[in-house]
């Protein structure tokens, strides 16, 4: 009654009888991660006797020159705020980030995958703490491939015990052996086939390679309702950035160094080309699609296998939950294109910084790596996010694979110079994919970003086009 008389939030430590604690304030956009802060917030402030946290949901709209202001202008600036890996540079350089507490040895490579390392690494600094991610993958559904392979091995059954039916007919003239015989292999066919002997098949036919869907494809008995076999969002770089992540440099691994640009090359060319070449399998409409569409016709049962980021799993849950879902999914890697040409996705990590500001820099490190410290998965379960870190306890298969995916991802690069790429490969994505040229499509881009780069009119020399009948082999309907 106090707190609410008074006005003041009630993370607020007022008590009249012990000593005035140190606020310790971390501003955040998202606001699904309030109950996940409030609860750390509330469990790190009873815990110590010289700190209070007070998460504070502020507006995303110009974040960062809103915290400059409150830093020079403001006594309720942020200790700690929440930003994407792609906009550190620009808060270091403004003075907003300053290098974490025992950097090297906290973010232990056996705890920290190398994308979530290499998201706040700047200048060979480490100026931030990698909180949570989002990245995209394969996701299929898990009912229609447990049919099909439930149907499978049951006509492998069938076929193995005919054939030894009639090497046991052959081996016996004898008319009621070969009676008994026969009964008792119909009896072990009508055997029930185990979910594990399920789960093995299918995981053993899961693609391993985009040919391997289009061979899927071309053999899959479609049941009633699917629409598509393969269909995922081709107008979002998020879900295609994949086709190229492989070959593809903007700054580096770390994406922090205008001096490691490379997007115009032979490879990037190659995969381009594949990419087109699917438009011929599945027909998707440029101009009619869009993430949230397919993911309500992939949960509704219409698509077999589609790309997808980990919000996924939660409108899954919630369609199951409502009974408007009866079908069972799952998540696998990110299949290669083919056998000469691998993948790699592109994943956004959100980080926790260090206020270049703050009065309370070592309170605000031991808090931030609080954060990063809890494995219970309640991050997920309170806040629908997924830890940039391992060893989580999910209790989820499939949130561990988006984390094992993302382990490999290539971080959203942090260059201010090259901040409208993806704007600039999502045109050139939608122009290949309708048939557009894809030597000079990604030569523009590229001249484009090295324009901004040098500051002078770039110009790349043009490479040779790539031979079509080696990158597409085994990518069309002839192969085997």
């Amino acid at each position: 009654m106090i707190y609410a008389r008074l006005g003041q939030s009630v993370f607020e430590d007022r008590s009249f009888f012990e000593k005035k604690k140190t606020t310790v304030r971390i501003w955040y956009t998202d606001d699904a991660l309030t109950p996940y802060l409030q609860s750390r917030a509330v469990a790190y402030s009873e815990s110590s006797k010289k700190v209070r946290i007070e998460p504070v949901l502020v507006s995303g709209l110009e974040y960062l020159e809103n915290i400059n202001k409150a830093s020079l202008e403001d006594d309720n600036y942020p200790d700690l705020f929440i930003i994407t890996n792609d906009s550190l540079e620009k808060a270091y350089l403004a003075g907003l980030a300053l290098e974490i507490d025992n950097g090297a040895a906290y973010l232990n490579p056996e705890v920290f995958p190398s994308a979530a390392i290499n998201s706040v690494t700047y200048k060979d600094k480490l100026i931030a703490y990698p909180f949570y991610f989002e990245t995209s993958s394969l996701v299929y559904n898990k009912t229609y491939l447990d049919e099909m392979a439930r149907e499978n091995i049951a006509a492998e059954i069938d076929k193995a015990d005919g054939e030894a039916a009639q090497e046991q007919a052959d081996e016996s003239s004898d008319s009621a052996s070969t009676s008994e015989s026969t009964a008792a292999v119909e009896e072990a066919s009508e055997a029930e086939i185990s979910q594990q002997q399920i789960d093995q098949y299918v995981n053993a036919s899961l693609p391993r390679s985009i040919a391997d869907i289009l061979k899927f494809s071309l053999s899959y008995n479609v049941p009633d309702g699917v629409d598509a076999i393969f269909k995922w969002d081709v107008t979002d770089i998020f879900y295609n950035y994949f086709f190229v992540g492989n070959y593809m440099n903007v700054g580096g691994e770390a994406g922090d160094d205008v001096n490691q640009i490379d997007i115009y090359n032979t490879d990037t060319i190659s995969c381009m080309k594949i990419y087109q070449l699917l438009n011929q399998f599945f027909a998707i409409d440029a101009d009619d699609i869009d993430y949230n569409k397919v993911t309500d016709d992939f949960i509704n049962g219409k698509i077999v296998f589609t790309v997808a980021t980990t919000d996924i799993l939660a409108k899954i849950q919630a369609a199951q939950a409502s009974g408007d879902c009866k079908y069972e999914f799952a998540v696998a890697e990110i299949p290669a294109l083919s056998q000469k040409f691998s993948t790699r996705t592109m994943s956004v990590t959100q980080c926790i910084v260090v206020n270049g500001y703050s009065e309370h820099p070592s309170e605000a490190n031991s808090f931030a790596k609080y954060l990063l410290n809890d494995n219970s998965g309640d991050i997920y379960t309170l806040g629908g996010k997924v830890a940039a870190h391992n060893g989580v306890n999910y209790g989820d298969a499939n949130l561990d694979t988006f984390v094992k995916v993302y382990s490999n991802s290539v971080p959203m690069p942090k260059t201010i110079e090259t901040s409208n790429l993806w704007m600039q490969l999502e045109i050139a994505f939608t122009d290949i994919w309708n048939g557009g040229d894809c030597n000079s499509i990604l030569k523009a881009v590229s001249e484009n970003i090295m324009t901004q780069v040098t500051g002078d009119a770039y110009t790349e020399e043009t490479l040779p086009d790539p031979d079509d009948g080696s990158i597409t082999e085994g990518l069309t309907e002839e192969s085997d």
